[in-house]
């Protein structure tokens, strides 16, 4: 048996509730907790149907897939239970959530939340990102949001939708070739390439505004730009001297510098998450393998030692694991220690690539065939869990994840 000791704090709610207790959650040691989520009541008038339908799912989904919760089939089935209750005043939606022990009979946590109607599974999402909060010290990544590429008109352009595939958006519409996404750590702006302007340039967008800017449009490739944990930096590929190689430079473009100096391919740059560090793909070995270096350029190493064509690798928020992608017939995800110990394989059906973590480490979202064409997944970071997310049947590719929003 388990115990888990958690801290409660209990928010000031409509009622102006206040306390501190602790709670003891008794578990086997292999087993869940079971949580049941109740059906949505109404603070005033009735709850419409979709909205009746749409909250107990979404807490369903939430929980179920962050992995320490099973989902009870009924309120009194759960030693937990999820209560919620929504209303409107106007234009504006209200909603209360509650967590309550069935056990020991006590209220856990409560939230009110109140915003634009049409902002009602943010608020639910919110409420799930406290639960986990509240029971494992670590607060969930359901606000966050996902960009990607997407064909769905036709052409490759960046969307954006909820982690769970939701209120997809689209971004980008210059009907050119538009390609990988990074976010900024505030998750108020990404970098992605295009080649809108005939060049596959680098640009910035602010995703609130909409206003870009063009970063780096030198000759050749400006792609696979991502942003340093402190949002100061980019690391990017540049062909501009003929050969694939690896530079950083400021947020703004400025202040390039050359990072890689190799007669090989050199792509894919991620940052370890203090920024001391850089992996990334080389064929210097004949094959694409894993590398990483010093943020300088220095002390380069192999990382992947087995498989002949390993790519596009993510650093793990806690810097403890590198998830990337091998091809070996189809493309499978792998995750491996930042020192070459501990290679897992993850997926095992369909061709999977593009791997990224949540903001919490929890998750792996990434890209797959399994169904046919080519759809987004999420699964746990140990694997389980495997779940598409696709908010259709397009041609979804290179995923990732922001910072809760």
């Amino acid at each position: 048996m388990r115990i888990l000791l958690i801290l409660l704090l209990l928010v000031l709610g409509p009622q102006g509730f206040a306390a501190e207790s602790y709670l003891d959650v008794t578990a086997p040691t292999s087993g869940k907790m079971k949580l049941a989520v109740g059906p949505t009541t109404a603070l005033s008038g009735a709850v419409p149907g979709d909205v009746a339908r749409e909250l107990p799912e979404l807490f369903g989904f939430d929980l179920g897939i962050a992995g320490p919760f099973e989902i009870a089939p009924s309120e009194g089935a759960g030693a937990l239970l999820l209560k919620s209750a929504y209303g409107v005043q106007g234009d504006t939606a209200i909603l209360e959530c509650r967590l309550v022990d069935q056990v020991l009979n006590k209220e856990i946590i409560a939230k009110r939340y109140s915003g634009r109607i049409k902002d009602l599974r943010r608020m639910g999402h919110a409420f799930s990102d406290e639960v986990l909060r509240v029971l494992t010290g670590e607060k969930g990544p359901f606000t966050g949001k996902i960009a990607y590429v997407s064909k769905a008109s036709g052409n490759k352009e960046i969307y954006i939708m909820d982690y769970d595939g939701h209120n997809p958006q689209r971004l980008t519409n210059n009907g050119s070739i538009n390609l990988y996404p990074d976010f900024a750590p505030s998750g108020k702006e990404l970098i992605y390439t295009s080649y809108k302007k005939g060049n596959p340039d680098l640009y910035r967008r602010e995703l609130f505004t909409g206003q870009e800017a063009r970063l780096s449009s030198r000759s050749g490739l400006n792609a696979m730009g991502v942003f340093s944990q402190d949002g100061n930096k980019i690391a990017l590929v540049l062909s501009k001297d003929g050969n694939s190689e690896i530079y950083q430079m400021s947020r703004d473009g400025k202040d390039l510098v050359r990072l890689t100096n190799n007669h090989a391919i050199d792509v894919s740059p991620a940052w370890s998450p203090d920024g001391s560090r850089i992996a990334f793909v080389s064929d210097r070995l004949g094959k694409p393998q894993l590398f990483v270096m010093d943020a300088n350029g220095g002390n380069v190493r192999r990382l992947t030692t087995n498989g002949a064509y390993n790519v596009t690798p993510r650093w793990s928020p806690k810097g403890d694991r590198i998830v990337y992608s091998r091809k070996e017939g189809a493309f499978q995800i792998h995750a491996i220690s930042p020192d070459g110990s501990g290679d897992t394989q993850l997926t095992s059906v369909g061709s999977n690539e593009h791997p990224r973590y949540s903001p919490d480490g929890r998750f792996i979202v990434f890209s797959s065939t399994r169904d046919g064409g080519e759809g987004l997944y999420l699964m746990r970071a140990d694997g389980s869990g495997q779940t598409r997310i696709s908010p259709d049947r397009a041609q979804n590719t290179h995923p990732t994840w922001s910072v809760n929003w």
